[in-house]
């Protein structure tokens, strides 16, 4: 029996789920970083600069220049922490909120509406294989260091 190529399934599902994503993020003017930040401002809102560049996988200064965009288009805004005024908090505006309810501008809740034509057992075996995946990419990772 042939092995199956994963890696160019693995191409090929990402170049998918990309095309998904800017399809459905851009009908709402969003990218798909402007769309995870928020994703993040949605789940724990307001959080710093930094948590969001950790939660999102990018560097302080990328978050910086979406939460730039993402401010030019009234869905974020920075604000200053009480307590420390050196730290600078991110939130999600009213209209990000509105925006929320009207369409799903969640990347995982998209992702998960994606997927809802598979049946149940499917997306468990898709979900522990992906987990397996990534512990064998993490443990790969670790041995290197």
């Amino acid at each position: 029996m042939e092995q199956p190529d994963i890696f160019m399934s693995y191409l090929r599902l990402t170049q998918h789920i990309s095309q998904q994503f800017r399809s459905h993020f851009g009908r709402l003017n969003l990218t798909f970083p402007q769309a995870l930040v928020l994703t993040v401002l949605g789940e724990e809102d307001p959080v710093p600069i930094s948590t969001l560049a950790e939660r999102t996988g990018s560097a302080n200064s990328t978050v910086s220049g979406i939460v730039d965009r993402l401010e030019k288009l009234g869905l974020a805004k920075r604000q200053r922490s009480e307590l420390d005024r050196r730290v600078i908090y991110v939130c999600a505006t009213e209209k990000y909120a509105a925006l929320r309810e009207k369409t799903s501008t969640d990347v995982s809740g998209y992702f998960d509406s994606l997927l809802r034509t598979m049946p149940e057992e499917d997306r468990k075996l898709i979900a522990t294989a992906l987990q397996k995946l990534d512990a064998a990419l993490v443990q790969a990772d670790e041995a290197a260091r």
